[in-house]
């Protein structure tokens, strides 16, 4: 696995936990999280995929721009990808 497939996974996992621990999906993120876009994989994402979208689960692609999830607060940003890093703003 390479070191960028790593670090993403890794902030996934982290993801996966600050949910697991109390922030619903489809809520607004809770005060230890923020919205990162451009890093969840197809399916995965919280919400925000598009029009016509139902929302989590709905990302057609990965790294969808306009698709989020939500991280530890502080950390989206450093979130790197194959498309490049995570951003607190929709990305087109």
């Amino acid at each position: 696995m390479s070191t960028k497939h790593a670090s993403l996974a890794a902030s996934l996992a982290l993801s996966l936990t600050v949910l697991a621990a109390g922030a619903h999906a489809a809520d607004k993120p809770q005060p230890t999280t923020e919205k990162c876009y451009g890093v969840a994989l197809a399916g995965k994402n919280d919400c925000a995929a598009g029009a016509g979208t139902s929302c989590a689960g709905t990302a057609k692609k990965d790294y969808q721009g306009n698709a989020w999830i939500a991280v530890a607060k502080g950390t989206c940003t450093s979130i790197k990808t194959p498309k490049g890093y995570g951003s607190l703003e929709a990305k087109s």
